[in-house]
């Protein structure tokens, strides 16, 4: 499957969209207030993509393990030191609410962690490769 992202910024106009597959969904995301990018900035989405991926994955990995889920709340977190610095301390929580015993729970937020691919993709230091200039 691949997945891809867009961005078209001009001025007050800033338009997103996410493609997976043949499926492209346009996502709510205003410029900055001076026009020209992005109110909300990469390691904001970086962070939201980690949540976002342990969250769906939660629910994903309880149906396949038979537990029920009420709700789930995951927090990412980084430390960005400056300009062209990567992300250091990086970092996330989760809390579940299910009426599966703690030691189901824990074996569920074990499994996902493992198998969660936005967390694998980061640890592995997958390339980023610009094409084109």
């Amino acid at each position: 499957m691949q997945i891809s992202a867009k961005v078209k910024n001009s001025g007050q106009v800033h338009e997103t969209s996410v493609t997976t597959g043949d499926t492209t969904q346009t996502l709510a995301v205003p410029a900055k207030a001076a026009g020209n990018g992005s109110a909300v900035n990469g390691g904001e989405f970086l962070m939201l993509a980690l949540a976002t991926c342990y969250c769906n994955d939660l629910y994903r990995e309880a149906q396949r393990m038979g537990i029920a889920l009420v709700s789930v709340e995951v927090e990412a977190r980084a430390e960005f030191k400056g300009v062209g610095l990567a992300a250091r301390n990086i970092e996330y929580r989760a809390a579940v609410v299910s009426p599966a015993s703690p030691e189901q729970i824990e074996a569920l937020l074990r499994e996902t962690d493992a198998v969660a691919e936005v967390h694998n993709t980061v640890r592995a230091g997958v390339p980023v490769v610009m094409k084109g200039a």
